[in-house]
């Protein structure tokens, strides 16, 4: 291998064998689906990587311990993974090992990433492809860690899951807890700094920007989170706090603070937040700004804010 020693384990590591199935696999319309978008993406993201090892060199050999030396999506995204959340007393080799048998035998979790994939592609024009995204965008990878995490919660494997957390909001700097449900779809465009507490829900086709809160508004425990419905938008620096709902298609402006419910295909915008046309009669939109990324064309029609 050119470049000297190879700095990250082996890809070849297989997993602990999973439990046996009860039941054989029925192969469903649903499921071919699911494998020929997958095959698609992963051949997109080999093709992509070959053309960039070749034109970049010094960069052929991350790329093909990365991805091209690997067979499937779940296997390259597993090793990136364990590479970047690995630590001195959390090892690389275990982390593959959890990731790669998670999404090897959890066919939504595998269907949830490549839908955020194409997610990314389409709604980021700074995103040039699959595999810049698979390699470089730290809110893809919180997101897919923050999958495995869920599951782990749901399977009451809670100190695993807490620690895989803490390692996720430290070299991400994206903190979303392991128990907060999250659709497909979904862009964490730059993600730093995004906060998504305990029991709040995340619909599909959801597109979030950097410094977002979803929290709580004090120490009472119990369901006190916001649930963000499919196709919403909301802007960088946007905190919704309580158990409030924000509703489908709706638009969050950035800069936002959000206390109450916000209706469907609806703008809110200000602190505190106001929904632009008026409490009785707002304007409401067509498009799904989750999917548009139309940040601004509220603005003539909410103020008069002029340079």
């Amino acid at each position: 291998m050119p470049g000297g020693e190879l700095l990250y384990p082996s890809p070849q590591h297989q997993p602990a064998t999973p439990p046996q199935q009860a039941h054989p696999t029925i192969i469903t319309t649903a499921t071919s689906e699911l494998l020929e978008d997958e095959t698609w993406v992963w051949s997109q993201i080999k093709a992509e990587a070959r053309r960039d090892a070749e034109s970049e060199p010094a960069l052929a050999s991350y790329l093909y311990s990365t991805i091209l030396s690997h067979s499937s999506l779940e296997r390259s995204l597993s090793f990136h993974l364990g590479n970047k959340l690995c630590s001195s007393t959390l090892l690389s080799t275990l982390l593959y090992d959890l990731f790669l048998n998670s999404f090897s035998t959890d066919s939504d979790l595998r269907s949830a990433t490549v839908a955020d994939l194409r997610a990314v592609r389409a709604r980021d024009p700074a995103c040039v492809s699959y595999s810049h995204c698979l390699l470089n965008y730290k809110g893809f990878l919180a997101c897919q860690a923050h999958r495995v995490a869920h599951k782990l919660w749901i399977e009451s494997r809670r100190p695993l899951a807490l620690a895989l957390h803490s390692r996720i909001a430290d070299v991400f700097a994206v903190d979303i807890h392991p128990a907060a449900k999250i659709g497909k779809g979904i862009l964490f465009d730059h993600a730093t700094g995004v906060v998504v507490g305990e029991t709040a829900v995340i619909g599909n086709n959801v597109s979030i920007l950097h410094h977002v809160t979803l929290g709580g508004t004090g120490k009472s425990g119990g369901d006190r989170h916001p649930k963000i419905s499919d196709g919403v938008l909301i802007g960088a620096g946007a905190t919704i706090l309580g158990n409030i709902k924000i509703g489908e298609g709706a638009k969050i402006g950035a800069g936002s603070v959000v206390l109450i419910d916000v209706p469907a295909r609806t703008t809110a915008v200000g602190n505190p937040a106001r929904l632009v046309g008026g409490k009785e009669k707002p304007s409401r939109h067509e498009d799904v700004p989750g999917e548009s990324m139309d940040h601004t064309s509220f603005i003539s029609e909410w103020s008069d804010y002029i340079i």
